[in-house]
């Protein structure tokens, strides 16, 4: 077999001529737990591409082009290649995207997912399969992205570990094991075996990231090679030949080529999956195609900002031709812009091309509207049904105030700020109206640390961050009465009570299976049949809130001039759904139930400024008098840790109000999960390390929201009340409105 990597800019001919035969195309990334190896592995990659000399390999983290990502050693956002590879005699273009590993970037996972057919999960030998990993790994099988495993540092269990080579047979076998019961516990139904990794096959690379060698195992029956020659290699030192005669990249993007399906295979399943659309029609046969010649689809994976260009947005062509000139329609924008240029990447360059067809990852300069989830098609398409929006699996739940210390840079800082929140939709950028305040909220404090840098390197502007607060939600533990709210000037009544959002519907709500702008009657049905509605209460919703997960539902009838107020209404509904009566924290899993209404006769006096106070109020008094609670964020904590060390560690947890879910043993670790609130972490890390001697790795990841203690429920009310400048004295219903 002959198989050779050339760079891309010395080969655009050849890339498209390739690129138009979906066959031979594959689009794959790396997805793994944070320091398992993956960029190390994507400079495996640039390696054989000729883009990186074989010293630096390995050490250049190359992929990692932003500057702060080679400072922190981390991977923070997807970075893309198309490399040009000879296999069998034939060539191959391979769209490959390197994703971050740490939880604080789960939304840059996301958003590559939707662009890939494979993902090549790294997995450190001696750490195993950890919490990220597996979060990876569903999010892929949610996005019937296939799974291909490369079991890396092997290099750790022959010189750290010191394992027989029985020994490092085992450990591979129960990683494959482990691996394997992922795919069968999150896998779609009919790829559960298809999509098991099988080492025989291989489907399953070994070996050293950093030291630049992997095999398979059919390659080590193949040329003799046992595990015993690989530990010699290290303990002689002649690891080099064992890279030159099994260079890592050869064996990784053969395993891609015959393991992940080319798009014209994946875009079979996987459309059915991501498009809600008519898959008889003409644009769902060219989409289950990838058929170059069909109308222009485009799924959007991440718009960045280039300070010399503009927007440069990115994503895969899944039915047609993009072409540079061409007239798009920006679904989610609802607008049309000219595409000024398209190219492919190389890293952090971009490589200008005349066109990219069906089954390829291409950026475009001049979609400007266009954002990551977004759907693009041909201008004269716009009745395309978009593809299904994105499902982010972590919340912004920690927040700090930013500030300007000049106050004349503020406008440019919020500006700059807005950009970060388009190429990060995980960041949430709010203004407190009363205060001035640039409030940004982040999945985590490395998050937030990470973006902080990034807005000073732009911007030079100096400012500074508070410390990280949590951001609390706020919630019912129960129905209210209903509760009459009066308009300012008292000429319109609105009668509402609220109570708890039931976890189906909310779930429901997440994952974008029912949405506020969906046909009533499909999404009535939805939730008749999976939530248990009742089925005119469905048919009566009004608006869904999607950021926060509530409902207002209408249950009047026959009530003049409703209609020409209904807007008003729902308004008042979202900006009651921004900021609670408990701590003007965002409220979280209500319905809202109107029942009842007296409307005036003139339009002049039931405006916004009159509907919007009556709802406001309304449901502020029916949530103070549901027993209203804060919900807090919790964390999801796997620590493996020698077994020593288990009663140090569960002692830390109890600690900090932390609460073992499971526990179980393996050779030389115990497995704890647990569940932590986020106020209760940031310690942790060290506290941990400490009691532990340094022997423990541990991953947290966001979990879900859970009522805080009742305990302690009234003093941090009064804690954040106090922080915002609020009365500390907890409000009542009647500080809103008299109860009927």
């Amino acid at each position: 077999m002959s198989s050779v990597v050339r760079i891309v800019e010395k080969q655009l001919d050849e890339i498209l001529a390739i690129a138009k035969n979906p066959a031979q195309i594959r689009n794959a990334g790396t997805l793994a737990h944070v320091d398992h190896g993956k960029t190390t592995t994507s400079d495996s990659l640039l390696m054989g591409a000729g883009l990186l000399s074989p010293k630096v390999a390995g050490k250049a983290l190359a992929m990692d082009y932003v500057e702060i990502e080679q400072l922190r050693q981390l991977t923070i956002k997807a970075a893309n290649i198309s490399l040009y590879f000879e296999y069998g005699g034939k060539p191959y273009l391979i769209n490959f995207v390197d994703t971050p590993g740490h939880v604080d970037f789960t939304g840059h996972v996301t958003r590559s997912l939707r662009v890939m057919d494979g993902g090549l999960v790294v997995v450190d030998a001696v750490e195993g399969v950890m919490t990220q990993t597996e979060t990876v790994v569903r999010q892929a099988l949610e996005e019937y992205v296939r799974p291909v495993l490369f079991i890396n540092k092997i290099d750790r269990l022959i010189k750290e570990l010191r394992l027989s080579p029985q020994e490092i047979m085992q450990r591979i076998l129960a990683i494959v094991k482990e691996f394997n019961s992922l795919i069968d516990m999150f896998a779609p139904p009919e790829f559960k075996d298809a999509w098991k990794v099988d080492p025989g096959k291989g489907q399953v690379t070994l070996g050293s990231a950093l030291h630049k060698w992997g095999i398979t195992i059919p390659m080590a029956q193949k040329t003799g090679l046992k595990f015993s020659n690989i530990a010699d290699a290290y303990e002689k030192g002649y690891v080099d030949k064992l890279a030159a005669d099994y260079p890592l990249y050869k064996t990784l993007l053969s395993m891609i080529i015959e393991h992940v399906p080319p798009p014209n295979v994946a875009q079979k399943y996987r459309i059915p999956r991501l498009w809600r659309g008519d898959l008889n029609s003409d644009v769902g046969k060219a989409l289950l195609e990838a058929d170059p010649n069909g109308p222009t689809v485009m799924a959007v994976s991440k718009v960045n900002v280039d300070p010399h260009a503009g927007l440069i947005t990115t994503g895969r062509v899944f039915s047609g031709t993009i072409r540079e000139g061409d007239e798009v329609y920006i679904i989610g924008a609802k607008s049309k812009r000219k595409v000024l240029q398209t190219y492919i990447y190389m890293g952090p360059s971009r490589i200008v091309v005349p066109y990219m067809p069906a089954g390829n990852i291409v950026a475009l300069l001049g979609t400007d509207d266009a954002r990551a989830g977004d759907t693009i098609v041909a201008a004269d398409r716009s009745g395309i049904p978009p593809f299904e929006r994105m499902k982010y699996i972590s919340e912004p739940v920690v927040t700090v105030a930013v500030e300007p210390k000049n106050p004349a840079d503020l406008a440019k800082l919020v500006e700059a700020l807005k950009e970060q929140v388009i190429e990060d939709p995980t960041l949430d950028v709010k203004i407190d109206q009363e205060t001035g305040q640039i409030l940004l909220s982040g999945v985590g404090t490395l998050h937030l640390e990470i973006v902080a840098w990034l807005l000073k390197e732009r911007t030079k502007i100096d400012f500074t961050v508070s410390q990280p607060l949590i951001r609390f939600r706020e919630s019912v533990r129960a129905r209210s009465d209903v509760f009459e709210g009066k308009s300012p000037n008292k000429h319109n009544r609105l009668y509402f009570y609220v109570e708890p959002l039931d976890d189906t519907t909310v779930e429901l709500i997440a994952t974008k299976e029912i949405t506020e702008d969906m046909d009533p009657r499909d999404r009535a049905k939805i939730l008749r049949e999976k939530a248990g509605w009742d089925t005119d209460e469905a048919r009566g919703i009004w608006a869904i809130d999607d950021r926060y997960f509530n409902v207002l539902v209408d249950k009047t009838s026959g009530i003049q001039y409703l209609r020409e107020i209904r807007d008003y209404i729902v308004q008042g509904f979202r900006w009651t759904s921004e900021a609670g009566p408990l701590a003007q924290e965002p409220i979280r899993g209500l319905k809202v139930v109107l029942t009842d209404a007296v409307v005036h006769e003139d339009p002049a006096h039931r405006g916004p400024a009159q509907i919007m106070p009556a709802t406001k109020n309304a449901i502020f008094a029916a949530i103070l008098s549901a027993r209203p609670t804060l919900l807090e964020p919790l964390l999801r904590l796997d620590i493996k840790v020698h077994p020593d060390y288990i009663g140090a560690i569960t002692s830390v947890l109890n600690k900090h109000r932390g609460k073992i879910l499971d526990m179980t043993q393996e050779e030389y670790m115990a497995i704890i999960r647990a569940e932590l609130p986020v106020l209760e972490s940031f310690t942790i890390s060290d506290e941990l390390r400490a009691a532990a001697a340094g022997k423990v790795f541990w991953s947290m990841q966001f979990s879900k929201w859970s009522p805080v203690p009742e305990a302690m429920l009234a003093d941090l009310v009064k804690q954040i009340r106090k922080r915002k400048g609020l009365k500390e004295e907890i409000p009542k219903p009647t500080d809103f409105i008299e109860a009927l």
